[in-house]
């Protein structure tokens, strides 16, 4: 089956945040963080929002699928401030989750290395030979008969990080067109993932600040 893209257009643009040295967007769930190559996936949160801000630059992405929390910077002083924050996991953010049956312990840790899996790109697999070192905790918020809704705190950024960790544990991300199995892809009508929370220090002022943005589902 033919991936179609159709982004969401509705509102065109969310933003949560912004000043002179940064944007801070909320990212539907349906469009990409930057530009696909075809011309045909053009249209991103990198795209619209360089029709406001010409000089915005990328400090980090989400999953196509994935809603919630993207910051920008303003000034290349700002992207080099935000970059060093994320590459020393000075940053804290969390994502809550909607998974696949009841989880056996309310909270823990996945620590599994992961690696891109090639043939199945942009799929990622685990790798205890090859893969970079990957950290995920989580806690269970609520449960019924067979889904649980987590929160979810990764330490490090690897891709599609929490979705092979989810999918590891035996409770795939319901809606995850790439890890979940049938029954849990189609009990949703979007991946369940949503960046909820991110807190940076700013460039400027190098004071923290805490960005949130209520879970859609």
């Amino acid at each position: 089956m033919n991936f179609i893209y159709s982004p969401p257009t509705e509102p065109y643009l969310d933003i949560i945040y912004q000043d002179q040295q940064l944007v801070v967007f909320n990212k539907p769930s349906g469009l990409l963080t930057v530009p696909g190559k075809a011309i045909e996936h053009k249209d991103s949160l990198e795209y619209r929002a360089r029709l406001v801000w010409p000089e915005i630059r990328l400090v980090h992405r989400l999953d196509m699928s994935t809603s919630g929390i993207v910051i920008m910077a303003l000034t290349a002083d700002s992207q080099r401030q935000l970059n060093w924050q994320f590459q020393l996991r000075e940053t804290q953010k969390h994502y809550i989750a909607n998974v696949w049956g009841q989880l056996a312990a309310n909270s823990g840790s996945i620590d599994l290395p992961l690696i891109c899996d090639w043939p199945n790109r942009p799929k990622q697999k685990v790798c205890y030979q090859h893969g970079k070192p990957s950290l995920t905790h989580y806690q269970v918020i609520s449960q019924n008969q067979d889904s649980s809704r987590i929160l979810l705190t990764p330490i490090t950024g690897r891709s599609h990080q929490l979705r092979v960790h989810m999918q590891w544990l035996g409770h795939p991300i319901l809606g995850d067109k790439f890890y979940a199995h049938q029954a849990a892809f189609t009990k949703a009508n979007r991946l369940q993932l949503h960046a909820e929370a991110l807190t940076i220090r700013h460039p400027s002022s190098n004071k923290k600040m805490q960005f949130t943005c209520p879970c859609p589902f």
